[in-house]
């Protein structure tokens, strides 16, 4: 009678068997954790949470490296019981580092007590510093890429097991994609926010219409000003231009910017003057939330905003004394932080400055900084005020009265000699823009195709203010129209204006009926 022998297995199968479940159990937790989040500190919060099962740690971070800098920095840390010695954003050098060492030679790195002298780096110190006496660092891994390391550690020596190496090998290579992923998510959204901030700042800028193609000259100091932008446009050298209130120094920064190869990015403008001093900073360099009472959100500076295109530093000469070193580095190097944070940013933006100050006189008064000074002084544009290139006078008063009588739909017909041997004798201290002002405020007065340059000026020779002109020509237009405002024999429809803009222009000159 033959037996039958069946083949049971012995208790070291079963516990194989048991453990191949608990690993693959593991790696589909750790696999679902990953697909679920997008945000790095999400993304290492379950991580560590499912590594938690397979090796008892205390600390875990993300780290990344940055090549041009080689150094790594701490993009998500998982220490709850640290005091602060390693931070996010924190940077330690490549060298000396356990990090390094795994990231260079892309095999998992295991030390069973850590020790300063054998990895002589900051990162080493600190973590001692917090107690960590054994940890684990492993690189990530993407194709021929490597860009990181995570490290697991432990305030025990010898507590992460070298039989788990293989299973934490494969689990670290699903985190490299979602770390990955992870990164290319946050690039997206910083360059959309940077595409919808680009966006308004342009409908903006549309809206203030300005007329930067329209280089109006053919005067020998406006002729050799062009040649000038000619020259300096093609480049990327950081140009200063000097110049009175009104003489154009942002026509000629729009100009150099739309003939350069940059022409197809922004432009974008920042009055320092305009900007209250504790607010300046961020605007320029942007800040972080929570970098300051009423920091609500992440903000974007004009620096990051002009990224491969050109920023205008309008009014360079009132910006404060503290924040100058910051905007030498940021000129220098092309390197600032936002506000609350310690990444550094890096950008590719053309610097051009303009100032009605004397900045060598600022200098001397220790009110400017004479590196600053010198950093911006590269190539140096003086735009000439209107009084010594009065030849352009004629040709500017035609453009301005083609351009308000096309957009108050009157057409003047002729400008008197007397009206433009006026203007051209005029000393203009507001230079352009007072002259665009004055023909403005004509081409309102106008009737029958005349434009009345002499009702503009009083005995002394200077120009009535636009307001109150314009507050005199409404309140006629009321009294010859007794008070009424719309219908066809409104004061509304004697202006050409609707109904509710000459009600809003009324409030704001403070015309009431009670004037009339």
């Amino acid at each position: 009678m033959s037996s039958v022998v069946k083949n049971v297995p012995d208790a070291n199968d079963a516990q194989q068997l048991m453990r191949d479940r608990e690993h693959l159990r593991l790696l589909l937790q750790v696999n679902n954790a990953l697909v679920s989040h997008l945000d790095l500190h999400e993304l290492l919060r379950a991580i560590s949470e499912a590594l938690g099962q397979l090796v008892q740690h205390d600390y875990s971070s993300l780290c990344l490296y940055d090549e041009g800098a080689r150094e790594f920095r701490v993009h998500a840390l998982e220490f709850a019981t640290g005091s602060g010695l390693i931070r996010e954003e924190v940077v330690f050098k490549a060298e000396g580092s356990p990090a390094g060492e795994a990231f260079s030679k892309r095999k998992p790195l295991v030390v069973d007590n850590l020790d300063a002298h054998q990895f002589p780096n900051d990162v080493t110190r600190w973590l001692l510093a917090e107690g960590i006496k054994s940890a684990c660092w492993l690189p990530l891994v993407r194709g021929q890429r490597c860009f990181g390391a995570l490290c697991i550690g432990n305030r025990r020596p010898s507590t992460i097991p070298r039989e788990e190496l293989p299973l934490l090998t494969e689990v670290v290579n699903q985190v490299a994609i979602a770390v990955e992923n992870a990164l290319a998510f946050r690039q997206i959204n910083e360059f959309k926010d940077r595409l919808v901030k680009e966006k308004d700042y342009l409908e903006d800028e549309i809206r203030a219409e300005y007329d930067y193609e329209e280089m109006v000259g053919r005067s020998p100091e406006w002729s050799r000003l062009l040649e000038q932008i000619e020259i300096v446009a093609p480049t990327d050298a950081t140009v200063l231009i000097l110049g009175e209130t009104g003489t154009g120094k942002e026509l000629i920064a729009r100009a150099i910017h739309n003939r350069s190869p940059r022409r197809e990015r922004t432009m974008v403008k920042v009055n320092c003057a305009a900007v209250p001093t504790g607010l300046l900073e961020s605007e320029l360099f942007g800040h972080e939330k929570g970098a300051f009472t009423g920091a609500i959100s992440q903000h974007i500076g004009r620096f990051e905003l002009a990224h491969k295109g050109t920023i205008l530093l309008d009014e360079i000469g009132d910006i404060p004394l503290e924040l100058q070193p910051k905007l030498l580095r940021a000129l220098q190097e092309r390197q600032f932080e936002r506000l609350g944070s310690t990444r550094t940013i890096t950008v590719d933006t053309r610097v051009i400055a303009s100032t009605n100050h004397n900045l060598m006189e600022l200098v001397r008064r220790r009110e400017f900084r004479d590196d600053l000074y010198y950093r911006l002084n590269v190539f140096p544009m003086v735009v000439p005020p209107l009084r010594q290139r009065r030849a352009d006078i004629p040709l500017l008063v035609r453009y301005f009265v083609h351009k308000y009588g096309k957009r108050m739909r009157k057409n003047i017909d002729a400008i008197p000699d007397a009206a433009m041997e006026r203007l051209v004798s005029c000393d203009w201290p507001g230079n352009v823009r007072e002259l665009e002002n004055a023909i403005e405020r004509a081409i309102i007065l106008s009737r029958n195709g005349d434009l009345p340059i002499g009702e503009l000026q009083q005995g002394s020779g200077s120009i009535v203010p636009l307001e109150t002109a314009e507050r005199e020509l409404v309140l006629n237009a009321l009294r010859e129209c007794h008070g009424v405002i719309g219908g066809p024999n409104g004061a509304s429809t004697k202006l050409g204006l609707k109904r509710t803009t000459l009600n809003s222009r009324m409030r704001k000159l403070g015309i009431s009926r009670e004037n009339l």
